[in-house]
């Protein structure tokens, strides 16, 4: 998973094609003619700034008459080192009142020192937020460039409800962009008719936008497992009962309906009476034709519906639910979920983010409880290495969700429940802020826990030398006084993480955040302690990445020796496999750094040249829309088909706690090769494309979306890759710069009796 620019806007980045430095557009008559001039920026300006356009930060951007491309007007972006937040965003927003296969934004752009990228962006948004997305990132746009045409190309998505489109910068620097247009299956916008969209139940049940209703102080335990029962209940039917699956009811709206029955029931039988009558009022179930039934083959988790019997449910209630259960249809139609196309992931279609949602409101608080616990329950592909009662989790949540005062607690509440899944790449990714420590400054240093000592490991701007007199391998044990062993203990449920390692590694990053101003920081340093006192400063831009690899700084791909090839995938280009190959071609060994996240994804491109045969390294599983909760084996298991130039030598492939996601996989396959050895410390534990996930208050949260594994079927998630010889970096070795892992990688290629001085030297290169 990829958590930098796209992160902001949206999950997914497909594909984008530099054109040519000039392209006439094409003659067509427009049928739309107030669409005509929908991307120029020759309309009337208001201070500088293009007529119904957006943008932020402002001050970043502003019309330029000087420096264009065509006409009178093209669109600037500045930043420097004082421009507030990472990349300046100016864009359009139009509704997606038309049908077609393909979107395409084309677009002039013209750099000047860019220190990180520019794009021209794109993102479809449905019900459930962002469905599809470029902004170019992948094509590292940086530098000084003339004017060029570029083009993103994105799938019409048929969730999608409205399109936003635009240029962006990131980092510092100048870029202009002039003589945008959208096309259709490769018509201009203006040229393509406009369709009425069907209305669905959400369009037109708007009883509960202003609020639920509902408002709650208190809850007896009566009223605690009442809530529990109805959230399986409202769970099980969203993705069984036909009324729901077909989009025929708003069945957040339906919630707030049934929630004051179920609040004043006084006991268990009243309360299953109260949701039995519900149930009847969606109408009756019409026999299935087909039926569905579950295919055994190749299952891999069954669906939960155990609890569907009499001494959970009542008679009455049992037997409704029981007989939806067994009348569902065989056409795997649902109207709250889907999979993405020739992937598998669930997509959660038609989920609301009510962001306008005043809070704190008790109904929507257990709407966000009950959505997340049931799309953990039904579509989570690791539900049985959750640990722990995932029905308890439910229970013990609801207080603490619905009862939570304020907007930060609700956050915080949600931040534990989703922690509680055990999944690296599940989070509140929205609010992040008031995960604790909370403080908009921290003390700028990066900080790692060897074994469960926090590290100083450099600089949060880069330097190598730490303010205030840190220096790195000193060892903090104490923040303001509070033991460093308490505060990891503390904070340890709102930090979500498939295992211990990558929660340290988390709470490392944030563990100086706090309010502005000076700090005690009580240190350890060749056995001595000290108390240093060190400001906490907002981050710099710079600091976001900041201990984010472990990889070496300097060049994508180098010679160590003669002997020995490094390449780091931080910065790896996939269309440049072949060559790293050829260069690396003759030595004993090339070592894969993969202590980073990969800038591009060269599983294929460059793990087919490290095998001499088809090689499988991976199975998945995903789930079932018939059967929901069920999750077979997909297929056969992924393979890397062998390609020329092949690299004979030694591989030593590089992993520990910041190998995540992509990461994993490419390990994985990697690791496959006849010859490769892995070498580091375990792994995040977080595998498979992931799903968003909106949640009410406009926050948003995401899980892993389909199962990873290895092709004998055994298990990564919350085990990660574990390596064939473990390096772990010591104190004293970062107190002396170096680094030890890549020192066990270089002695696996050069054997043992290459002197431990000449292994040292080697790695510092």
């Amino acid at each position: 998973m990829r958590m930098a620019i796209r992160s902001v806007l949206a999950f997914t980045c497909l594909a984008s094609v530099t054109l040519s430095s000039q392209s006439a557009p094409p003659q067509t008559t427009a049928i739309r003619p107030e669409l005509a001039g929908l991307l120029d920026f020759e309309a009337e300006h208001v201070d500088g700034v293009p007529r119904n356009w957006s943008g932020n930060p402002d001050g970043t951007f502003a019309v330029d008459g000087q420096v264009v491309h065509g006409g009178r007007w093209a669109l600037r972006i500045e930043r420097n080192d004082k421009s507030p937040g990472q990349f300046t965003q100016v864009s359009k927003v139009i509704p997606i009142d038309f049908t077609g296969k393909e979107l395409e934004l084309r677009g002039f752009l013209r750099t000047e020192d860019v220190s990180a990228f520019a794009g021209l962006w794109m993102r479809e948004d449905g019900d459930a937020g962002a469905v599809a997305f470029d902004n170019m990132q992948s094509r590292q746009l940086k530098g000084t460039t003339s004017w060029t045409e570029y083009s993103i190309v994105l799938p019409l998505n048929k969730e999608a409800k409205r399109l936003i489109i635009g240029v962006l910068s990131s980092g510092t620097g100048r870029m202009w962009a002039d003589d945008l247009r959208l096309l259709i299956d490769g018509k201009p916008i203006a040229t393509v008719p406009r369709v009425e969209v069907p209305k669905t139940a959400i369009d037109l049940d708007r009883a509960f936008d202003g609020g639920s209703a509902i408002a709650l102080k208190e809850l007896t335990k009566a009223q605690i497992a009442n809530l529990a029962l109805l959230g399986k209940v409202w769970g099980f039917l969203k993705y069984h009962h036909p009324a729901v699956t077909e989009g025929k009811r708003h069945w957040d709206y339906e919630l707030f309906r049934i929630l004051p029955r179920v609040l004043a029931a006084a006991d268990a039988p009243a309360a299953q009476s109260a949701i039995d009558r519900w149930i009847a009022d969606l109408g009756p179930v019409p026999p299935c034709k087909p039926c569905a039934a579950l295919d055994e083959a190749e299952l891999h988790l069954r669906p939960p519906i155990a609890w569907l019997t009499d001494d959970v449910l009542g008679a009455g209630l049992g037997a409704t639910l029981r007989g939806i259960h067994g009348n569902r249809t065989a056409s795997g139609r649902q109207f709250y979920v889907s999979q993405v196309p020739n992937v598998g992931n669930p997509s959660f279609d038609h989920e609301q983010a009510y962001a306008t949602i005043k809070l704190p409101d008790a109904g929507y608080q257990l709407l966000a409880l009950y959505r997340f616990w049931n799309i953990v329950e039904y579509w989570f592909p690791y539900r049985d290495v959750i640990g722990g009662s995932w029905d308890d989790q439910l229970t013990a949540f609801i207080p603490r969700i619905a009862l939570a005062g304020d907007a930060e607690t609700y956050k915080r509440e949600l931040i534990a429940l989703i922690a509680s899944v055990h999944d690296t790449h599940a989070n509140l990714w929205s609010s992040l802020d008031a995960r604790p420590p909370t403080g908009a400054c921290q003390v700028p240093i990066a900080l790692r826990f060897i074994g469960s000592d926090a590290v100083v490991t450099g600089h949060l701007d880069g330097t190598p030398e730490p303010p205030s007199g840190l220096k790195p391998g000193d060892v903090v044990s104490a923040i303001d006084g509070v033991a460093v062993s308490e505060l990891v203990t503390r904070w340890s449920p709102y930090y979500a993480a498939s295992n211990e390692p990558t929660r340290l590694r988390d709470i490392a990053r944030s563990m100086t955040r706090g309010a502005c101003g000076p700090a005690a920081l009580t240190v350890s340093r060749d056995g001595a302690a000290q108390e240093i006192k060190a400001d906490r400063i907002a981050p710099s831009q710079s600091s976001a990445a900041a201990g984010r690899t472990h990889d070496r700084p300097g060049e994508t791909f180098r010679m160590l020796s003669p002997d020995v090839a490094y390449l780091k995938l931080s910065s790896v280009k996939a269309a440049q496999a072949a060559s790293y190959v050829e260069s690396a071609a003759g030595t004993k060994g090339l070592v894969i750094d993969i202590r980073n996240y990969p800038s591009e994804f060269v599983v294929f491109a460059l793990g087919s040249r490290l095998v001499e045969r088809p090689t499988p390294f991976a199975r998945f599983t995903a789930g079932d829309l018939t059967n929901p909760g069920a999750f077979h084996w997909r297929g056969q298991p992924i393979t890397l088909q062998p390609a020329a130039p092949r690299y004979t030598g030694k591989i030593v492939i590089l992993i520990d706690e910041v190998s995540q996601s992509q990461a994993e996989y490419t390990t994985m396959a990697f690791r496959a090769a006849p010859n490769a050895t892995v070498v580091g410390s375990t792994t995040a534990g977080a595998d498979g494309n992931v799903s968003p996930i909106p949640l009410p208050g406009g926050l948003r949260s995401m899980v892993s979306g389909i199962g990873v594994f290895y092709p004998d079927k055994k298990p990564t998630q919350r085990i990660g890759i574990i390596p064939d010889v473990e390096a772990i970096p010591t104190v004293q070795g970062i107190r002396a710069g170096r680094d030890e892992v890549l020192e066990a990688a270089l002695r696996q290629i050069l054997g043992p009796g290459v002197p431990a001085a000449v292994i040292e030297r080697m790695a510092r290169q």
